[in-house]
C-alpha cells in the first residue's frame, strides 16, 4: 500500500480504453534477463516491554520522524495502521539484498530501542483490533471503498505485515526463465509459500482457524481488487483487460475528500465523460492487491512476516533460487504443475489450493509433499547463486523445523498459544 501516489490532481490529457490497454502492456512486464531482485518488508511496531501492547500515535510520530534522519539503503514508508516497511532498492545479488537490508534494520531497530519501541515479524497482529494511524484522503476513501465488502479491509490495512519478494519479470522467450513461465510459476508456486510461510494463527487473542489469517483476509475482500486474472492465455493482454475491468478505488481532489465511486471500473471511467488522465491510471495501479503483482518486475505478496530479527531472509532466499536459477525454477514448475488441477479456474487467492494454504499450511499433504521438493531445490540451487553459508544453514534449519515435519512458523504461535513447549 505504500506504493501510493504523488501528486492529487488527475493527469491530463485523458487516456482512451485503447491507450489504456497499450500503456498497462507496456509497463507492467519489462523483459530482459532476470538481473535484479528486491524485498519489501513490513512490521509490526509496539511497545518493547510488552508486544501485546501497541504504541501510541505520538511515540510512533515521533520514532518515525527519528528514522526519516538515517542515511538508508532502503525507502522507509508507514502504513495506514502504524506498520513500518522497508523497500530495499533494486539489488544484482541475493548477497546485496541482504547485506543492504540488515543493515537498514540493524539502524532502525537501534532507533526504535532509544524509543522503547520494538518490531515484531507476524503476519497479522494477535491481540489488537485494527486502529488507524495515517488519517489522509488517500486511506480515508481506501476504507470507506474496502468497508463495502466487510471487515477485512480495515484488518488488511492496519493489522497485517508481510514479506514481498520482488523479482525481474523474465526473458520475452520461453523457457524455465521466460516470462509466462515466471508469471503461471509465481501462481502455482505462490501457494506452497503461502503454506511454508503461513505466520498469523491468532487474532483478538483467539486461534481463527487459518494458519495465514492474514491470507484470508486478502481472500474474503473485493475480489476485483484482490484477485488474480486468469493464467490461460498472454500475460499482457489478461492483466490489462483485469486493470480495465477492476473497480475504482477513488477519484482523487485536490481539496477535500476524495471521491469513492461504486461499481464503476476503469473501463466504465475511460468512457465516461470526465475521463481519467494518464496520473489516475498510474494510481489505479496502485490500489490493485493481487497476490502477484506486476510492476515492471513481479511482486510476490502471499508471504506472512516472518518471527525472529533474521527470520524475512528464508523466504527471500528460497524464492529467489525457485525463480533465479534454472535448475531449480524447472523442478519447481514440475513439482507444482499437478497442484493446477486442485486450483481450478478460479483465481488466486480464491481459489481451493490457495484457501487450503491459507487455512492448513504445510499439514496440508499435497502441499507438504510440493514444499519438500521446491525447498531441496533451493537450498541445492542456493550456492549457484553466491549464497552465504550462513543463508544456506538458515535454509536448512527452516527446512529441519518446518517443511520436513510439515510444520509452518504458524504452528509455533499456535502452540504457544496452547502452552506448549516448542524448544524441540
Amino acid at each position: 500500500m505504500s506504493d501510493s501516489p504523488g501528486d492529487c490532481a488527475r493527469r491530463r490529457p485523458a487516456v482512451t480504453e485503447v491507450e489504456v490497454e497499450a500503456l498497462v502492456r507496456g509497463i507492467c512486464f519489462k523483459t530482459g534477463p532476470p538481473r535484479t531482485l528486491g524485498v519489501e518488508l513490513e512490521w509490526l511496531v509496539h511497545e518493547l516491554r510488552d508486544p501485546r501492547l501497541p504504541a501510541s500515535p505520538e511515540r510512533l510520530e515521533a520514532a518515525y520522524a527519528a528514522l526519516r534522519t538515517l542515511p538508508l539503503s532502503s525507502a522507509l514508508t508507514v502504513e495506514p495502521g502504524g506498520q513500518l516497511e522497508l523497500s530495499s532498492a533494486p539489488a544484482t545479488s541475493l548477497t546485496e539484498v541482504i547485506g543492504s537490508v540488515s543493515l537498514d534494520l540493524a539502524a532502525v531497530r537501534a532507533v526504535l530501542r532509544e524509543a522503547d519501541l520494538a518490531l515484531s515479524g507476524i503476519g497479522h497482529d494477535p491481540w489488537n483490533p485494527p486502529l488507524r494511524y495515517l488519517h489522509e484522503p488517500r486511506y480515508d476513501a481506501m476504507e470507506q471503498c474496502l468497508d463495502r465488502y466487510g471487515p477485512e479491509g480495515r484488518a488488511m490495512m492496519c493489522s497485517t505485515a508481510s514479506v514481498q519478494v520482488c523479482l525481474d519479470a523474465g526473458y520475452e522467450e520461453p523457457g524455465p526463465l521466460g516470462y509466462g513461465r515466471r508469471w503461471w510459476l509465481a501462481h502455482q508456486l505462490g501457494a506452497v509459500l503461502l503454506a511454508a510461510f503461513a505466520h498469523s494463527p491468532v487474532a483478538g487473542g483467539r486461534a481463527t482457524g487459518w494458519r495465514s489469517t492474514r491470507q484470508s483476509m486478502w481472500a474474503g475482500m473485493d475480489p476485483g481488487r484482490t484477485s488474480a486474472p486468469p493464467l490461460n492465455g498472454d500475460p499482457r493482454a489478461a492483466w490489462a483487460r483485469h486493470v480495465l475491468d477492476a473497480p475504482v478505488m477513488c477519484v482523487r481532489a485536490d481539496e477535500g475528500p476524495w471521491g469513492v465511486p461504486e461499481g464503476m471500473s476503469f473501463r466504465d471511467w475511460t468512457r465516461a465523460q470526465d475521463p481519467p488522465g494518464r496520473g489516475d491510471l498510474d494510481y489505479h495501479l496502485t490500489t490493485l492487491f493481487p497476490p502477484v503483482r506486476p510492476r515492471g518486475h513481479l511482486e510476490l505478496r502471499m508471504i506472512d512476516a516472518q518471527p525472529g530479527e533474521d527470520g524475512w531472509i528464508v523466504p527471500l532466499a528460497v524464492t529467489a533460487a525457485l525463480f533465479e536459477d534454472p535448475g531449480a525454477a524447472e523442478i519447481a514448475y514440475r513439482t507444482v504443475k499437478p497442484l493446477a488441477e486442485r486450483a481450478g479456474s478460479l483465481p488466486a487467492p480464491c481459489n481451493p489450493l490457495w484457501i487450503a494454504a491459507a487455512r492448513s499450511g504445510l499439514a496440508d499433504p499435497e502441499l507438504h509433499e510440493a514444499a519438500v521438493v521446491c525447498f531441496e531445490a533451493a537450498a541445492g540451487a542456493l550456492p549457484r547463486l553466491g549464497a552465504s553459508t550462513e543463508v544456506c544453514a538458515a535454509v536448512a534449519a527452516f527446512i529441519d523445523r518446518y517443511v520436513a515435519r510439515g510444520r509452518c512458523p504458524a504452528d509455533d504461535l499456535l502452540d504457544l498459544f496452547h502452552g506448549k513447549d516448542i524448544r524441540t
